[in-house]
């Protein structure tokens, strides 16, 4: 139980478990298009990544209340969180069970912190650390877009090939490397409705689904993410089902680590 709240933890935060090994690329340059021409009902990567970020976006905080569903190959749980964000400056993620917090977490553009009960234990240090301990590339921005609906990466500073799948426009990043990256878009909406990063070679992929979109002060934010994590040792499905979003209010960030619990050093 212990391991299973601390993994987690880190997964609602950053959407990843820490033993799904995957490497963000940062790929520098303008966003190119590789559609035919001739297709006039085909839109441009370039037009896609336009219409995507007309989109608003546009708070100064969140309180989001979650039902948490988690389920792998040996266990099956339901829990709930307590999701607190200030744009830009930090997130606060409180995870419970029947009621009980049993795991906090504060992180920072500078710094990451969380605790757990189970085990009193405790870990304070930076994204430069937790991201070799995780196995990927990890910033602020980054998991602060993950829990609101937005892309992982800035979709204007890479090359994307675009297709029309079903009824979403897909991105496929053409970065040359082992990890492969997409982005799919409501064809109407030009909303983010699943992003997913794969690593064939190694038989990883991790996918992130958004669905349930509803308006706070303008800004479309989704109600429900699926996180589906696939490796060789097996399958991990969570579940986050936003009960309650609350925009602009003043809120207060309150953590501390309580007194005896002692300190996890990641090397």
């Amino acid at each position: 139980m212990n391991r299973f709240l601390v993994r987690l933890l880190f997964v609602c935060i950053i959407c990843v478990s820490s033993s799904l090994v995957l490497v963000s690329c940062k790929v520098k340059g303008k966003v190119v298009t590789e559609s035919k021409k001739e297709d006039s009902n085909s839109m441009t990567a370039e037009r896609i990544v336009k219409n995507y970020y007309a989109n608003k976006s546009d708070f100064k905080t969140l309180n989001i209340k979650s039902n948490v569903k988690y389920n792998d190959e040996k266990q099956s749980q339901n829990l709930t969180a307590e999701i607190k964000i200030k744009k830009d400056e930090q997130i606060l993620v409180s995870i419970r069970f029947l009621g009980i917090t049993m795991a906090k977490a504060l992180i920072t553009p500078a710094s990451v912190s969380y605790y757990e009960k189970l085990n009193g234990t405790y870990f304070e240090g930076d994204f430069s650390t937790l991201s070799k301990w995780l196995g990927t590339d990890l910033d602020f921005k980054k998991v602060q877009n993950i829990l609101i609906g937005q892309a992982m990466d800035d979709l204007t500073k890479a090359k994307y090939q675009d297709s029309l799948v079903g009824q979403e426009y897909r991105l496929e990043d053409l970065s040359k490397s082992n990890i492969k990256k997409y982005f799919f878009f409501g064809i109407d909406s030009f909303l983010l409705n699943k992003q997913e990063i794969a690593q064939t070679t190694e038989n990883r992929k991790i996918e992130v689904l958004y669905s349930n979109y509803k308006k706070y002060n303008e800004s479309s934010l989704p109600s429900d993410i699926a996180i589906n994590a696939v490796q060789q040792k097996g399958k991990t499905e969570i579940n986050l089902g936003y009960s309650s979003i609350t925009v602009n209010e003043e809120l207060n960030f309150p953590y501390s680590v309580p007194n005896g619990y002692k300190r996890i050093l990641i090397k």
